[in-house]
C-alpha cells in the first residue's frame, strides 16, 4: 500500500504497513480464505484433499459438508441440529446472512421437482441475450451449423473484439449447466484475439439456440443407483488450421452429468486410434480424481468405473499390455491407462457410435441427434411448453 499523497517527501520509497486487511486488496481473498478455513477447522470440519474448497464434518452418523466460494457458502447435512450449530458459530464469527434453502448460487438456479433437482441458468442466459440485444431473436434448434469449419477468415471484416470477448467469456461460464453448447463455445474461443464477421455470426447462432432453450438444465435425480460412468470421444484432425484433434469426455453419477470437458489436443495425432487413446487418457485422469472425491464423501464406487469408447483400436490398446508397434509414438504418460485397468479402477467398454453421449462435446450435431443425446444425459427444460 502506497503512502497517501501529502505524506513524506518526493521520491519517497516508504510504504504503509497494514495491521488489518482491506477490501479489494490482492491479499484480501487469501486472508479471508485462511480465516474461514481456520474457523471451520476449529469446530471439527476437515478440509478434503481432493477439493480444498470442500469441508466435511463426520461424527458417528452425522454428516455435514460446506462448499465455499469466496464468501458464498452452501451447507448440506443429514442432521438439522449440527447444521444449525454450524450456522450459529459462523454468524457469531462473521455475521452471516442465512438465505434459507438453496435456490440460487453463483448464477445457478436450483429448482426442486418430483424427479429431483434441476440446475439451470435461465436468468443468466436472459441477461446475456439482453446485453447483446437479442431477446427477440428467432430461436434455433441446434447451436452450430453442421459441417462448419471455422478458420482465421483473414479476408473478412473485423468485428468489435471487446464485444466478442465479453460474449465468449459469459458463454464459457454458462457451460456450468449447459454441456450442449460446450463444443460450439470451445470452437469460438479460439478467435478472441482477432474475431471476424463469420465468427460473430456463429456466436449469434449459439445465442439463437439459447433463446429456444432458456430453462434447460441438468436433472439430478433423487432416486436410483449412484454409479459412476464415463464417456470419451475425439474428432480426428478436427481443427482445419492445426489439424489437431479435439478431446471430449463426460462423467455421469447416478445418470446425472457431473463433469465434462472439450479441449483441443496438444499435438497432432497420426491416427484416429491415437486421438481416441489421448481422449481416453484425459477421461481416466478425471475419473481417478472423481473416485477420490467420492471416497471423501463416503460414496466410494464399487468395482471399476466403466469408460465407454466407440473406437475398437483404442480399447484394445488399453486392455492389452503387450507392446504394440502402432503406439511407439504415443507419449508415455498415456500408458498409465493400462495400469488403471490392471488395478481394476477402470474398465473400457464398447458402445455404439449413435449412443456415444460424448459426441455432444466433439461434433456439431443436428437437431435430432442433439435432442436424442441430451435426453440420455438427463437434461430437462423446466420452461418448455407441455
Amino acid at each position: 500500500m502506497k503512502i497517501p499523497q501529502g505524506f513524506g517527501k518526493q521520491d519517497d520509497n516508504r510504504v504503509c504497513k497494514l495491521k488489518k486487511c482491506l477490501y479489494d486488496l490482492k491479499q484480501a481473498s487469501r486472508n479471508w480464505y485462511q480465516k474461514f478455513t481456520h474457523s471451520l477447522l476449529e469446530i471439527g470440519f476437515k478440509q478434503t484433499p481432493a477439493n480444498y474448497s470442500l469441508f466435511i464434518f463426520k461424527e458417528n452418523k452425522i454428516f455435514v459438508a460446506a462448499l465455499i466460494y469466496v464468501d458464498d457458502v452452501v451447507l448440506v447435512r443429514n442432521d438439522s441440529r449440527k447444521i444449525q450449530a454450524t450456522k450459529d458459530f459462523l454468524d457469531k464469527r462473521f455475521s452471516i446472512k442465512d438465505l434459507g434453502p438453496l435456490k440460487y448460487f453463483l448464477g445457478i438456479e436450483v429448482a426442486k421437482t418430483n424427479e429431483g433437482m434441476v440446475l439451470s441458468q435461465r436468468k443468466y442466459t436472459l441477461d446475456i441475450l439482453e446485453d447483446v440485444g437479442m431477446t427477440g431473436c428467432r430461436p434455433s434448434s441446434f447451436p452450430m451449423e453442421q459441417n462448419l469449419k471455422l478458420d482465421m477468415c483473414d479476408k473478412e471484416p473485423r468485428v468489435d473484439a471487446n464485444q466478442y470477448r465479453r460474449l465468449i467469456g459469459r458463454l464459457l461460464y454458462l457451460q456450468a449447466t449447459r454441456p450442449d453448447i460446450a463444443y460450439a463455445v470451445n470452437i469460438l474461443s479460439q478467435f478472441v484475439n482477432y474475431p471476424r464477421q463469420t465468427h460473430m455470426e456463429a456466436a449469434t447462432r449459439v445465442l439463437r439456440y439459447l433463446k429456444g432453450t432458456l430453462g434447460q438444465g441438468i436433472l439430478i435425480p433423487k432416486e436410483g443407483v449412484a454409479n459412476l460412468l464415463a464417456y470419451c470421444d475425439s474428432d480426428w484432425l478436427g481443427c482445419p488450421m492445426t489439424r489437431r484433434s479435439r478431446t471430449g469426455y463426460l462423467l455421469l453419477l447416478g445418470g446425472a452429468p457431473i463433469s465434462w470437458r472439450t479441449k483441443k489436443q496438444s499435438v497432432v495425432s497420426k491416427s484416429s486410434a491415437e486421438a481416441e487413446y489421448r481422449a481416453m487418457s484425459n477421461a481416466v485422469s478425471e475419473i481417478l480424481w472423481m473416485r477420490w472425491l467420492l471416497r471423501e464423501l463416503d460414496m466410494a464406487p464399487v468395482g471399476p468405473t466403466q469408460l465407454f469408447c466407440d473406437n475398437q483400436a483404442a480399447r484394445h490398446i488399453a486392455n492389452n499390455p503387450v507392446f504394440h508397434e502402432r503406439t511407439k509414438h504415443v507419449e508415455m504418460d498415456c500408458y498409465f491407462i493400462r495400469e488403471r485397468v490392471d488395478s481394476m479402477e477402470i474398465c473400457p467398454m464398447s458402445i455404439a457410435t449413435k449412443d456415444q453421449i460424448a459426441d455432444v462435446l466433439t461434433k456439431d450435431l443436428g437437431a435430432n441427434s442433439l435432442c436424442f443425446l441430451l435426453c440420455k444425459l438427463g437434461v430437462r427444460n423446466l420452461h418448455a411448453p407441455t
